[in-house]
């Protein structure tokens, strides 16, 4: 499998070259030179595989045989050998034909593990055969984070800056993160908003002397494996209710658009996916996008699902190179109107294109309370924040009730137990593991919006 870049300008690039790029040298982001093609037979032959075998059906096309197979399936086993549920993602129903897919019970409690917890290992992997180091800097909104930091600690190929926005993440979040002590480790508040953060990253990739200096890479979406590992779940719980005889939809929380962008990559792969809803909340430039064409960056409101308050989503790029036909000089005149003018507008074909896959929601901060409460009222199942967005985005949205909704789930309550406490009466507990999260010492550096001394910073602590 060759990667190009959504840009067009840089050179195409081979698996291990990408997972180790992170982001492309011309500032796009690596995607497949093609889409492979599951059959309807092999998606059949899923049924009653673990997700273990499911995921290197699904994902050896991308990454064979520059890994060899076996090699692939120890690195998969190895990567979810430290999850606390046997099925790695279970569903749970909530109601008839309603289900929610459970992401949070990896070692951190979010989703972003079943990507981290793989890329963890492909780094450990590649690095160990090429005798090499990389300077892993990334930025999070809440998750990417702890997950990031989980999958490379204490580990000697990788020292990882991680940049969370100053008094923006929930209490859990921030100490997952910040109560790792080991010295491959370091925690920055930036005193801004994750677009902040996320801007700052992009600039230190973009930034090609710097970049070769640390051997910068990536674990945030923008890192093509991130994005990848996340096309598994769909098959598993689409072929666990049915498919691919039958169609099934899915409503996704989202952000940064990486996780959803999975979902659509699943659909070309041959999956039967009849909706996939973009839920947001009220940082709502991704329903805006979807619903009239203009992307126009506001200012980012904080919210009781702080992960999604972001109002730059870095993947939709890879949406734009679709919908463009790969045409690599579009999609760089629409990023450069956002660099020069804060927004782009889509034009009307090429909008109902992603129309044609898409349908788009913004959820309020009052929807959102209400229907924690409801789903804890009706079945006595506590949901986080985020997971209530993407409930809510499915009931307003689901098209045929005959056809299976699944919203994913992205997060443990326990990550944000003061909006849950409010609105059911219950406070979530931390699992065992986390137990004495709040009496571990914390580690941070606190630093401005300002990429000079951020990059004074990483050369001092290398």
């Amino acid at each position: 499998m060759k990667y190009i870049s959504t840009r067009g300008e840089a050179p195409e690039l081979n698996f291990e070259e990408v997972l180790l790029t992170g982001l492309a040298r011309d500032g796009g982001l690596y995607v497949p030179k093609s889409w492979p093609v599951l059959s309807k037979d092999t998606i059949k032959a899923m049924r009653g595989q673990s997700y273990q075998q499911v995921a290197f059906i699904v994902l050896s096309p991308y990454v064979c045989p520059e890994i060899p197979e076996d090699d692939l399936k120890e690195l998969i086993n190895k990567a979810y050998s430290s999850f606390r549920h046997d099925a790695i993602v279970p569903l749970a129903q909530l109601d008839g034909n309603e289900w929610i897919l459970e992401l949070f019970h990896g070692p951190t409690l979010a989703f972003k593990d079943v990507a981290l917890q793989l890329l963890g290992h492909l780094f450990g992997y590649v690095l160990g055969k090429r005798s090499e180091k990389i300077t892993i800097v990334g930025a999070t909104s809440g998750d990417t984070g702890s997950a990031a930091i989980d999958c490379v600690q204490g580990r000697n190929f990788a020292e990882i800056f991680m940049l969370h926005p100053k008094g923006r993440v929930s209490d859990v979040q921030r100490r997952q993160m910040t109560t790792v002590i080991e010295k491959n480790v370091h925690n920055i508040a930036i005193e801004g908003d994750f677009d902040d953060c996320q801007a700052m990253v992009k600039a230190l990739f973009n930034d090609l002397e710097f970049r070769d200096k640390i051997n910068l890479s990536a674990v945030n979406s923008i890192n093509w494996a991130r994005v990848m590992a996340q096309i598994v779940y769909y098959f598993t719980s689409a072929v666990a209710l049915g498919a691919p005889d039958r169609k099934v939809s899915f409503s996704v929380p989202t952000g940064n658009f990486g996780d959803v962008y999975a979902g659509y990559i699943a659909k070309q792969m041959g999956l039967p996916i009849d909706q996939l809803i973009v839920a947001t909340n009220t940082n709502d430039i991704l329903s805006r996008t979807l619903s009239n064409g203009e992307y126009k960056v506001g200012e980012t409101i904080p919210t009781i699902s702080p992960s999604m308050d972001i109002q730059v989503s870095s993947n939709f790029e890879r949406l734009l190179f679709n919908i463009y036909d790969a045409k690599g000089a579009e999609v760089r005149a629409l990023m450069e109107n956002l660099k020069q003018s804060g927004q782009f507008n889509i034009t009307d074909d090429r909008l109902d294109i992603a129309k044609q896959t898409f349908n788009a929601m913004r959820v309020s901060e009052d929807e959102t309370k209400k229907t924690i409460a409801d789903v804890f009222n009706r079945g006595g199942q506590v949901i986080d924040p985020h997971t209530a967005v993407g409930v809510n985005a499915a009931r307003k949205n689901w098209n045929d009730k005959s056809v299976p909704m699944i919203s994913l789930s992205t997060a443990h309550p326990a990550k944000f137990p003061e909006a849950v406490k409010e609105m059911t009466g219950v406070h979530p507990e931390l699992p065992s593991h986390m137990a004495n999260l709040f009496e571990r010492e914390e580690k941070f550096d606190v630093l401005p919006n300002d990429l000079d001394v951020l990059k004074k910073y990483i050369l001092e602590h290398l």
